[in-house]
């Protein structure tokens, strides 16, 4: 599925990204005419012509319900046209890189972020210099090295971490872990530093271990919230929508499959019995839909014949994942989400599932997904729980046996 090539803005709208369900997210393709604060530039039009993947019917009219009264009420205090409430920062880490770059398009494309800081160690004035021509309303800030980390996190409501190595062919995800791992401890305990009240959203893999790390070092800062700390796993969803409906013949705006566990080979479980529409599946087909979806990245590592992994898809993924979250934080009280997260609905610490965001975070696991499995679905689970554990277990031991810096 591509970034953007399926959605499209009248004036320019970028008020798209992550599901908008009135039950639960679908991951949808649908159009709908609404009045919204909407952008082109400078320019604020009162009614758009949208076409999002992300919203389905549903979404729309609960955009519609919640949209309309907020630009009524704005039409009221003015007459002439009505402003952009883009009130929220945004922090980048790891913003020049093969995610982090297009990542840093989609987010400034949100109406909601008015301010979006880039950093990165070298290479990122660039990205920011020509993200910063595009003419929606967030002013972007570039920051470079160790030295500029702190100024790039004062006041940031969101940090998005995607810094670390890409994937390479024959490397495996648990490869990435020891570079990785001392990259993420050291960015988010500059988070704890400068902000430890945001939404922390870990992209950086392997994410069944990079997030227990950050777990611990949030731990050791004294402040840890573990409502407010994410792994993102939206792009396995992304790919068992996509897939399923490739599959089966299905319209995309009618597929959503919830995914659970964790972010790594067996450890990604589509639940393919939860998907909607229902439809039923053979026992191959099963079988072949949730191997390829947990090799998905492999499948474009190997395909960008080393030349890269899975950037794209997983910039649009995380992207889906940071308007969730400011739309959350903006009072959307209908926002759901597949994460990873500290989680009680196994006897693991940490587990992907579906969750209801709020102000606060995570203010709901939705349990009902892991309620009624399919036989298959149930020894899938109980499979991948050793390997979950192991990384889980490997990351709190990687942060315990490297404290924090004072």
């Amino acid at each position: 599925m591509a970034a953007m090539s399926a959605a499209t803005f009248s004036v320019g709208s970028a008020a798209s990204f992550g599901p908008k369900a009135s039950q639960l997210p679908q991951s949808k393709l649908s159009s709908v005419r609404f009045n919204s604060l909407s952008f082109n530039g400078l320019k604020a039009a009162t009614s758009v012509n949208c076409v999002s993947e992300f919203f389905g019917r549903e979404s729309c009219a609960a955009l519609r319900a919640s949209i309309v009264p907020k630009a009524q009420k704005s039409s009221q205090r003015s007459t002439n046209h009505f402003s952009p409430q883009a009130s929220y920062k945004v922090a980048i880490l790891g913003a020049a890189g093969g995610i982090g770059q297009p990542l840093s398009l989609l987010v400034k494309m949100s109406p909601l972020v008015s301010d979006l800081h880039l950093y990165d160690i070298a290479n990122v004035k660039g990205v920011a210099a020509d993200l910063s021509h595009c003419n929606t309303p967030s002013r972007v800030l570039d920051f470079t090295g160790e030295a500029e980390l702190a100024n790039a996190l004062q006041g940031v409501d969101v940090v998005v971490i995607p810094a670390g190595v890409p994937r390479k062919p024959g490397m495996t995800r648990d490869d990435l872990f020891n570079i990785n791992a001392s990259i993420v401890k050291k960015l988010v305990e500059a988070v704890a530093d400068n902000c430890p009240n945001a939404f922390i959203h870990i992209i950086s893999n392997p994410v069944n271990s990079t997030v227990p790390i950050a777990a611990e070092v949030l731990k050791q800062k004294g402040v840890y919230d573990p409502k407010k700390l994410f792994g993102v796993t939206t792009l396995d969803v992304v790919r068992a929508n996509t897939f399923v409906a490739q599959k089966k013949n299905l319209k995309l705006v009618d597929v959503d499959v919830p995914v659970v566990g964790g972010h790594a080979g067996i450890t990604i479980l589509p639940l393919l019995s939860k998907t909607k529409p229902s439809v039923s599946f053979t026992d191959e087909e099963v079988q072949e839909l949730t191997v390829r979806i947990q090799n998905a990245g492999t499948e474009v590592v190997e395909a960008k014949a080393g030349a890269g992994s899975a950037t794209l898809s997983m910039a649009y993924a995380a992207a889906r994942f940071v308007e969730s979250s400011l739309r959350a934080l903006d009072g959307d009280s209908d926002v759901y989400e597949c994460t990873f997260v500290e989680s009680e609905l196994t006897e693991l610490p940490f587990f992907a599932s579906r969750v209801k965001l709020g102000k606060n975070g995570v203010e709901a696991i939705i349990s009902s997904d892991l309620q009624g499995l399919t036989e298959y679905e149930q020894k899938a689970v109980e499979a991948l729980k050793p390997e979950l554990k192991a990384s889980i277990e490997k990351g709190i031991a990687f942060a315990q046996k490297q404290p924090v810096a004072a």
